[in-house]
């Protein structure tokens, strides 16, 4: 890939992500010859791929001087803000040095790319040599199942009706060559299994007349009365011949609509111009959805957000009947400013406060009948299977607040009724009442859909759905073909590499934009991109709809990206490319191209995607991001070495390969505001820990005073940074703790024996219990007097305090490892490259191998959702993405 480029340029792709940007001459405008007019985007259709727009018009007749490297092509830069400071968008290395880890992830992508190419030869071969026929002899050899099977245990998995050689969606290490998933090729079935079907009667009432065992699929359809159901292993079934239909029989009992509206009490009321008024409820709520939030300065003090809300809480007075005064004279609110929300916050944060300082008991009834409330709802029976269903709830209106710079950021979610909803549901099912006095909107019995109920929210008029739980098998089946249609990319990804590197020098410009995109989304990990209603959205971008001012070029080979990317979430990345694409984006950023023009004029996501697809069914742009994030993992994994590692060092190290792949796909976040705070806490830990450690070693010598001329004074020191002052504090802390964990137990022990009927403890007793922590605070008085610390515990000795001080350092390694971790990950969000983008059988495979526990890597939640992972590997050695 690299022979295209000069001899003397850095390879690409190189990215200094958020590196700075610098300040040169550089930056004035491009002069170029020329005036070929640009079609729009939305005149693009049909693309004429023998017409294209050049320097002199005619880019198919005059190729050379497109590419021609002139001194007078300066890049552009027409952009008015700064690029971001180093303190706000530092470049993120590993714990062992300074080196940026997506500079050293850019050295590796060669090699990777080779070795990505020489697996896609390897599939590619596989595949082909496992579709020639058969030898008879071989044949004559193979048991009289369909699917030849080893041993035993193949005549048992075909008995069972489940075919292929290995019990998972892994692959083992002998069949590598083949990147189809196991239970694609599972389509046939067992000779005795169909014999015993075609003999099963159809109708139900002659079921009786053939006592043949079930296949596992009718097993699989049998209604679920509990929560002890067999598990339905849906990875080891059949696969369906017709993947459209999702479902045979569908029963759930609909969703649940949030509380109606509490009024305010009569002493709370929204302050107009220094006046208290009486709104109509639905007004009234409307302001108590702004008030409620005024500790969110980041939303209303937002001047988008104040207008948005007014414009909507002014229209709702007008359809209420306005404001009144206490003598029911009409308030007239004109100005934003004149409104004082301050009564109404305080009610409801006292509201919320109270809530919280509840007894546990109260709490834990109010839970329990909560629970009792939802229980219908949380399960569905889909095919007979007790399904959980994912969000019944219909959501609580209240003021949108949207990502980044929303335009209709502050405007008013209004409640959602039944009128508004539609209910999916199986033909012969119950259709699940709606609240008293009203209907649905609609019943239909779609059984391609996976959605049971959906409505029309009214802020940017899209459809809300109720789906599955991420645990389900129809989720978990989706994210399944996910991963196997990115594995599937690994035999053609060197075969599309290729493509786009000869079409970068292409005669038709369509073609040469197209590949540049597919260098830029494979390379960069780019998101495709698609055009968006400016008027109702956030102006975010992807690479088919970059603009001209999202774009700088400085030569030789220097590309800057500045745009709003997915959520937006600001991308800012300074990368080198291959020397052709430098010439191709500065072509196609040539006059009378202008701030708002696109860059790919002659492209859009649907005929990228088209193109891709010719490569392989269902391929999209969005495949690249899980295949190189998936692969790259893998490679990443794969030269790990952490046979005597701790369990912390082995995390960190699948974090350090995470955070790699996670720069590769731009998973980018702000860094939190509670950021500093959280180091600063886990500091002071690592802090009171080193304490407790050089207390320990004090009391060795209280123990043995003949150690500290074993091991030496300086063995003994105080660590530079445990300054006095802080150790003061720290002692303080440590003490207020006791005091506070005291009283918390004082008051749970007298909960517990309020609810067993018994008489509560007296104060006295309190007290007592509170004396242990004047007794610490007075022994830290005596030790900080003395420079002594007198050994603690029963009969305390060298080797236990020893044996204390190394438990302690090792927590400190741990929490030094977490701090390290956390820290780096703070503007890399590891959670989307883990959770959607890299094969969860690649984080099994992990634990397996070094021994870690799998809850290391992924939560309660994420172990329901991937449940599927690691299940379907849990006896495949050799699996490989």
């Amino acid at each position: 890939m690299d022979k295209h480029s000069s001899g003397k340029m850095k390879p690409a792709p190189l990215s200094v992500r958020n590196g700075p940007v610098d300040d040169d001459d550089d930056d004035v405008p491009l002069h170029m010859n020329g005036n070929g007019k640009r079609k729009s985007r939305s005149s693009i259709g049909k693309v004429n791929y023998n017409e294209s727009d050049s320097e002199d018009g005619r880019l198919a007749k005059r190729p050379k001087k497109v590419v021609s490297d002139s001194d007078d092509d300066v890049p552009i830069s027409r952009k008015k803000k700064l690029p971001p400071a180093a303190n706000e968008t530092a470049i993120l290395g590993d714990s062992d040095d300074d080196v940026p880890l997506n500079a050293k992830l850019a050295q590796k992508r060669k090699s990777i790319e080779k070795e990505a190419a020489r697996d896609a030869k390897t599939a590619r071969a596989g595949a082909s040599s496992a579709k020639k026929p058969t030898p008879k002899k071989a044949i004559k050899e193979e048991s009289d199942d369909d699917t030849p099977l080893a041993g035993a245990k193949g005549k048992k998995r075909a008995a069972n009706g489940v075919t292929g050689k290995a019990k998972s969606n892994g692959v083992k290490k002998e069949d590598s060559d083949s990147d189809a998933p196991i239970r694609k090729k599972a389509k046939t079935v067992p000779k005795a299994k169909v014999k015993a079907e075609q003999s099963t009667p159809a109708k139900k009432g002659a079921a009786k007349a053939a006592p043949v065992k079930k296949a596992k699929k009718e097993e699989s359809e049998e209604p679920a009365e509990d929560d002890d159901e067999e598990e339905y292993r849906w990875w080891d079934a059949p696969k369906k011949e017709d993947d459209s239909t999702k479902w045979e029989t569908l029963e759930h009992n609909g969703v649940i609509f949030p509380p109606a509206y509490e009024p305010l009490p009569k002493n709370v009321r929204l302050i107009y111009d220094g006046t208290p008024v009486n709104l109509h409820p639905d007004a009234e709520e409307v302001a108590g959805f702004f008030g409620a939030m005024l500790n969110s300065t980041h939303n209303v003090e937002n001047p988008v957000f104040q207008k948005n809300f007014f414009d909507d809480f002014k229209e709702i007075l007008g359809k209420t009947g306005g404001a009144k005064d206490a003598k029911g004279n009409k308030v007239n609110i004109k100005e934003f400013s004149k409104l004082d929300f301050k009564p109404i916050f305080e009610y409801y944060y006292a509201k919320n406060e109270a809530k919280k300082a509840r007894p546990a008991a109260e709490k834990k009834a109010e839970k329990a009948e909560r629970d009792k409330l939802e229980a219908p709802y949380m399960y569905c029976k889909w095919d007979g299977r007790k399904e959980k269903v994912g969000n019944f709830r219909i959501e609580p209106p209240g003021l949108f607040r949207g990502r980044g710079e929303h335009p209709k950021t502050g405007k008013v979610k209004k409640r959602v009724m039944p009128e508004q909803v539609t209910i999916n549901i199986g033909k012969n099912a119950k259709v699940p009442p709606p609240p008293e006095g009203h209907k649905w909107k609609a019943v239909q019995h779609d059984n391609k859909a996976t959605w049971l109920a959906t409505w029309q929210e009214n802020i940017n008029n899209q459809y809300k759905y109720v789906m599955l739980a991420a645990n389900s098998a129809i989720k978990g089946q989706s994210d399944f073909k996910k991963f196997e249609k990115a594995r599937e990319l690994k035999k053609h990804i060197d075969r599309i590499r290729k493509d786009y590197t000869r079409d970068l020098k292409a005669e038709a410009m369509a073609d040469r934009q197209r590949a540049t995109a597919v260098y830029l989304i494979d390379k960069f990990a780019l998101r495709a991109g698609n055009e968006k209603d400016t008027e109702n959205e956030a102006e975010t971008v992807g690479c088919c709809s970059l603009k001209f001012e999202h774009v700088t070029l400085r030569e030789p080979n220097t590309v800057i990206f500045d745009f709003l990317g997915k959520d937006s979430i600001r991308f800012y990345d300074e990368v080198t490319v291959d020397r052709q694409v430098f010439k191709n984006l500065r072509v196609f950023k040539k006059p009378p191209k202008k701030e708002g023009d696109d860059i790919f004029d002659r492209l859009t996501t649907a005929q990228l995607n088209k193109h891709l697809s010719s490569y392989m069914a269902g391929l999209t742009a969005k495949v690249f991001r899980t295949y190189n994030a998936s692969y790259t993992m893998s490679t990443l994994l794969k030269k790990l070495k952490a046979s005597d590692a701790t369990i912390a060092e082995k995390v960190k190290l699948y974090n350090d390969c995470n955070r790699e792949v996670a720069i590769l796909c731009n998973h980018k976040r702000t860094v939190g505001a509670s950021h500093e705070a959280q180091m600063e806490k886990l500091g002071d830990r690592i802090k009171g820990l080193r304490y407790q450690k050089w207390r320990n070693k004090l009391m060795l010598l209280d123990v043995d005073p003949k150690q500290k001329k074993k091991k030496g004074a300086e063995y003994f020191e105080l660590d530079a940074d445990l300054d006095e002052a802080w150790i003061l504090e720290h002692q303080a802390f440590l003490v207020e703790e006791q005091r506070t964990k005291i009283q918390k137990k004082f008051e749970k022990d007298n909960q517990k024996r309020q609810e067993d009927k018994e008489k509560p403890m007296p104060d006295k007793e309190l007290k007592q219990r509170l004396q242990a922590a004047d007794d610490l605070a007075k022994k830290f008085k005596k030790e900080n007097k003395t420079k002594k610390v007198e050994a603690e515990g029963k009969s305390p000795t060298v080797d236990k305090i020893e044996s204390n001080i190394q438990k302690i350092e090792e927590r400190i390694r741990t929490l030094e490892l977490q701090a390290a971790d956390r820290d780096g990950n703070k503007e890399v969000a590891l959670g989307t490259s883990k959770i959607n983008y890299i094969d969860p059988r690649l984080t099994v495979v992990f634990a397996k191998k070094f021994d870690v526990p799998i809850e290391k890597f992924f939560s309660k939640t994420l172990r329901d959702k991937f449940n599927w992972a690691i299940k379907s590997i849990e006896d495949e050695d050799g699996w490989e993405f």
